[in-house]
């Protein structure tokens, strides 16, 4: 160990002891947690963790829509200091860096460093450091060489700030780092300002991004920065109540409001005439028709700013022809999950085809969406049937009715199948006699031979099976020809456990589930966290019954964990998925207006389950 070396080792030490020090109480407070918490050793020279390829995939496919966001910004950040040897990081909320802009020429170096794609920067992992300090304060900072812990960074400088999301979370860290730097800390001082700078501008086009539905209000201290350059913007819902915001903004909401500016939540559902002195309807005075020094708006406490309000912007009508005049149906299906993504690209490649796809996964995955995102690319305006397997009794088979309905559109081609897609649901539970009538049929629809059919065009073929079809077939549980007539490729479709964009799946069930864009209620982050860590085994099926629970449990529009129903997987019966405290079942009764029909759709359960469970507990209907 060098005699530098030795001096960092010792100073740290004494630092910890409670010596005076010049260091940053950030540095300080970093380096206490290195020790105690991380149990790290400062006089190891640690080489940079770097993630594998695989698990830089994930991470950067969880911040792909703020990279894509991000990207603009961090390029201009670059070129401001490009020739300084300056090197751009961007890492995601976990430390890991997923985009990066540096020097070609000093690439080697960078990588040695730890100043490239798939470096982990948290602070168990790399002690302290920029980013580390970042995640842990939520707060912009410099790291500048010794003050870092590990002996193998002493040489960098780096200055890093965090980048929120709309909600107040944390969603990446924004880092420009040198591999050498002048001594006196205070060189950075310009780094710190470019780099907050560009973090306000990522956290504005984010907002922007996510709120062209919604009133937007951008505020600044200077009237000629206020149309181009605000310092901080927030959205609100057609009542006046705060939906988002940046940074900036939730910091002078709660210095207003006299709240932590590190729990931001709070500031959710709040109404604007809380922190200033308008409504909702006096927005339309602070648009752009006037002049920005004219446009000052004034907080509760009486202190001034200057105000840009932006209209909700018109929304395409909700009708499914509105919603294909927008684009392929098949991108609405995932939030940019890998495998996912995957199926979208072939699923696209096969929607203008005849070849049958049979899409294979897990009850409750999606199969039917699938299918119909492929037929509505292809014939929207044709019938979409769907044929199901399960549940057929010996009686309906031998009558032949659960394929009369289907034989009779066909041939009147009356509203019928022409043109349109037959989905055959479930083929594991297609029982031997109604697998010879199915083929009996596809014979007669694929028939080119001009019997008398008035049948103009045949019906595009899909099904889905929960099993491999492959091993129906070799179990001798289905007939390898009908095998061959549904089947010409297959769709694997991923469970929602292993779906890497569980957050935005949860956001489409919530705003399915409360009808309104944007959804009436939020999930905190703590109801987040336990619902993407639970194994649905029910998949999308078992995720809209916890939602509807919630929904139904919570009295306000924030759910917490305690309005989570328990998981199926946890332990507790399929028969209770729900409400199986008496408190809690009573709480859904009162929120469905005890109708019993409704409560059992919630849970997932049959009426008598519900009547069951309220003898159980001594719960009456009220007179």
């Amino acid at each position: 160990m060098s005699v530098g070396d030795s001096e960092h080792v010792r100073e740290i030490e004494a630092t910890l002891q409670g010596r005076p020090s010049l260091r940053d109480s950030d540095v300080i407070e970093s380096w206490r947690r290195c020790i105690d918490q991380h149990k790290l050793d400062p006089a190891a020279r640690q080489e940079p963790y770097v993630v594998t390829a695989s698990r830089l995939r994930e991470h950067r496919q969880e911040a792909e829509s703020l990279v894509h966001i991000a990207r603009g910004g961090l390029d201009r950040l670059f070129r401001q200091v490009a020739g300084q040897r300056y090197v751009v990081l961007l890492t995601d909320r976990h430390g890991v860096a997923v985009d990066y802009f540096g020097d070609r020429h000093f690439e080697h170096e960078l990588q040695q460093a730890g100043l490239y794609l798939g470096a982990h920067w948290e602070e168990g992992l790399s002690g302290t450091s920029a980013v580390g300090a970042c995640i842990q304060t939520g707060k912009a900072v410099t790291i500048h060489q010794d003050d870092h812990f590990d002996l193998m960074h002493t040489p960098l400088s780096c200055t890093a700030a965090p980048i929120f999301d709309t909600t107040g979370a944390l969603a990446a860290v924004l880092d420009i780092s040198l591999l050498r730097s002048p001594r006196p800390k205070t060189s950075q001082r310009l780094a710190m300002q470019l780099v907050t700078a560009s973090v306000r501008r990522v956290e504005l086009a984010n907002l922007m991004a996510r709120s062209a539905s919604e009133w937007v209000l951008r505020f600044s201290l200077s009237p000629e920065l206020l149309d181009v350059d605000p310092e901080a913007a927030l959205t609100l819902d057609g009542n006046g109540r705060i939906i988002g915001f940046t940074h900036a903004a939730a910091r002078a909401l709660s210095a207003v409001a006299g709240t932590d500016w590190q729990t931001p939540e709070v500031l959710l559902g709040q109404s604007i005439t809380r922190f200033f002195n308008v409504d909702i309807n006096q927005l339309p005075g602070y648009m752009r028709g006037r002049p920005a020094e004219e446009r000052v708006l004034q907080f509760v406490d009486g202190s001034p700013v200057f105000a840009h309000a932006i209209a909700p912007q018109p929304t395409v009508a909700t009708q499914p022809s509105a919603r294909r005049a927008r684009g392929n149906p098949l991108n609405d299906l995932h939030g940019g999950d890998d495998a996912m993504l995957n199926v979208q690209r072939l699923a696209s490649r096969l929607v203008e085809s005849t070849v049958p796809v049979c899409i294979q996964g897990e009850s409750g995955s999606g199969r039917r969406s699938l299918a119909r995102a492929m037929h509505d690319s292809r014939t929207p305006t044709q019938r979409f049937r769907v044929l199901s397997c399960t549940g057929l009794v010996p009686a309906m088979i031998d009558s032949g009715q659960w394929l009369k309905s289907i034989v009779n559109e066909v041939e009147t081609g009356a509203g019928g199948l022409d043109g349109g897609s037959l989905y055959i649901e479930e083929l594991a539970d297609l029982q031997p006699l109604a697998q010879d009538a199915l083929m009996r049929l596809l014979v007669e629809l694929s028939d080119s031979d001009g019997r008398a059919r008035m049948v103009r065009a045949v019906p595009r073929l899909l099904c889905s099976s929960r099993e491999s079809p492959a091993e129906l077939a070799r179990d001798g549980r289905f007939r390898a020809d009908l095998l061959h007539r549904l089947i010409g490729t297959t769709l694997v479709l991923p469970a929602l456990r292993q779906r890497q964009d569980f957050s935005w799946v949860l956001q489409q069930v919530l705003q399915q589930r409360c009808h309104t864009d944007p959804p009436a209620y939020r999930f905190t982050r703590a109801a987040q966290e336990n619902l993407a860590g639970r194994s649905w085994t029910g998949n999308l099926q078992e995720l809209g019954n916890v939602v509807d629970v919630a929904i139904a449990l919570c009295p306000g529009g924030m759910i917490d964990v305690e309005h989570l129903p328990p998981s199926l997987a946890d332990g507790v019966a399929a028969t209770e998925p729900a409400a199986g405290k008496p408190r809690d079942l009573a709480q859904l009764l009162d929120a469905c207006q005890w109708n019993i029909s409704r409560v059992a759709r919630v849970l997932g359960v049959n009426r008598s389950t519900v009547h069951r469970r309220m003898q159980r507990a001594g719960l009456q209907r009220p007179d």
